[in-house]
């Protein structure tokens, strides 16, 4: 435990460091799907050389990347027009740019430097699907089935909107974006939202539906930043003004065809797209950046060591964070009937939350994205199985020891020490061994907040529909699950036999 106590200390003293080291980086953020990646890298390669710059890429939804441009944890990412009006300033109907900066800069957020396109939001069906050309011809046809992405179904211009708007009938199933398109491929769902600079929109052969009440606005490719960052990196701020106007629709496009479909890193095309001045090319042949890499070769890609290091600093300073709170909770509740049943609710409860949202909650109220929210979450969700362990086992403890032991002349305090917790030792290590083993494969959630891990991997497996990369992310996980398993029924082991 005191082990346990000094780690959590130096952690939290250098985690307070590493932030305050922040303020000479700049920091670009991106959402996860393939065109936010590759904007992300365009905007870090385009001020690199100017400032310290990186990418916290595969951020999640507008809601967490928002939060994380409040709480200074990114500087700019790039945003569209019509997200800005309705899911950041709330407005049910398009605004023009200049009441656009009037109340963002009251967040002390700016918008600037157009990218020159427009990605607005559509539904696509398959080719030879029904007869169907228009949105509003959908209401005549109840029986298909609608798979659309889960921020569409919630966001104000989105699903409720279009739905009230065209009067349709359908109950939409919640998909992520990055594999609608092969559901719709195996005729799994008949309509998927889409983005009208989607490469695979004409890979799948897909009928864009023509939006003919015009309901969907103009989503113009924006920065947002913070209203600090001309001022704090002014060389920087000036080469990415230089990319207003420069995006077309068609450069972006084959962009997104050449990581989606060639199978190119998000790094190396918006490299090769500054490098040609503004012309999405194809690399030359040979190019090591043409084709994606085996799945033995991402597994064992150059970023194997890093991920792995930061997914087990996670899940060990989680733990030891979880034994150094937890073992005297359940000590607590094992001697205080009147406390247990509020103690074990109030950390079941706990485990109860979602962690998506938790991880949204937690970026405000830390005020930063990274490492230090994520493993706040990973040690709310590793508290109960040790609490309702070590509860359980000191409860375990025969009555007569305890009595025998106090007829020694044994104080509470050294009973608990040399009798209660040895004795208890056993369905102690067993809790901790779940929580950690749990901990191993919750952690994957920490690249949602830019946290690394294997996760990483996962988000962009998910972004890219590229179930090579899942697996690079999910079988790494997998055999450092099975090898904490396999550390723990070891120390099992030698607890048992050091009682015998």
């Amino acid at each position: 435990m005191r082990l346990a106590y000094w780690l959590a200390l130096f952690f939290f003293s250098a985690a307070s460091s590493a932030h305050a080291a922040d303020a000479g980086t700049l920091k670009v953020g991106s959402k996860r799907f393939t065109e936010s990646y590759i904007l992300g890298e365009i905007i870090k390669q385009s001020a690199a050389p100017h400032v310290k710059a990186e990418h916290r890429q595969g951020l999640g939804n507008t809601a967490i990347v928002l939060a994380a441009l409040q709480a200074g944890s990114i500087d700019v990412y790039a945003e569209y027009m019509g997200t800005i009006a309705s899911e950041i300033l709330k407005h049910d109907s398009p605004i023009d740019l200049e009441q656009m900066r009037r109340e963002l800069a009251v967040l002390g957020l700016g918008v600037a430097v157009p990218l020159g396109f427009n990605n607005t939001y559509a539904l696509a069906m398959r080719g030879d699907a029904a007869a169907v050309t228009q949105l509003g011809q959908l209401a005549q046809h109840p029986a298909l089935t609608f798979g659309l992405s889960h921020e569409f179904i919630g966001r104000v211009d989105g699903w409720p909107g279009l739905a009230a708007r065209y009067g349709l009938p359908q109950r939409p199933r919640g998909l992520d974006h990055g594999i609608a398109y092969e559901a719709l491929a195996q005729r799994q769902v008949d309509v998927i939202d889409i983005y009208s600079t989607d490469a695979k929109i004409r890979q799948y052969g897909l009928r864009v539906l023509a939006d003919t009440l015009q309901y969907f606005p103009r989503y113009d490719a924006m920065l947002l930043y913070r209203l600090d960052l001309p001022s704090r990196f002014p060389a920087a701020w000036q080469a990415v003004q230089a990319l207003q106007g420069r995006i077309s629709e068609s450069d972006m496009i084959a962009m997104n065809a050449a990581v989606e479909i060639e199978g190119r890193s998000f790094a190396g095309v918006a490299q090769q797209w500054l490098a040609s001045g503004g012309t999405a090319g194809k690399p030359a042949t040979g190019s090591a950046d043409t084709a994606r890499n085996s799945l033995l070769g991402k597994i064992i890609g150059d970023d194997l060591w890093t991920l792995t290091r930061q997914h087990v600093t996670l899940v060990l300073l989680s733990v030891a964070l979880a034994c150094l709170v937890g073992i005297p909770l359940g000590v607590l509740a094992a001697f205080s009937a009147p406390l247990r049943q509020t103690v074990l609710a109030f950390v079941g409860v706990l485990q109860t939350v979602p962690s998506l949202a938790l991880l949204a909650i937690l970026i405000p109220v830390l005020g930063m994205i990274g490492t230090v929210p994520a493993l706040v979450a990973l040690f709310v969700y590793a508290l109960l199985p040790i609490v309702r362990n070590t509860c359980t086992g000191i409860l375990q403890v025969p009555a007569g020891l305890r009595m025998a032991a106090l007829a020694l002349g044994l104080s509470r305090r050294d009973r608990l020490l040399s009798v209660d917790l040895p004795l208890a030792l056993p369905v102690m290590l067993a809790g901790i061994k779940t929580a950690a083993v749990m901990s191993v494969g919750t952690a994957t959630i920490a690249a949602f907040i830019g946290a690394g891990g294997y996760g990483e991997r996962i988000t962009i497996g998910l972004a890219l529909n590229d179930n090579d990369m899942l697996l690079a992310g999910a079988i790494p996980a997998a055999v450092l699950a099975l090898l904490t398993q396999g550390l723990f029924e070891l120390v099992e082991r030698w607890a048992v036999a050091g009682q015998r």
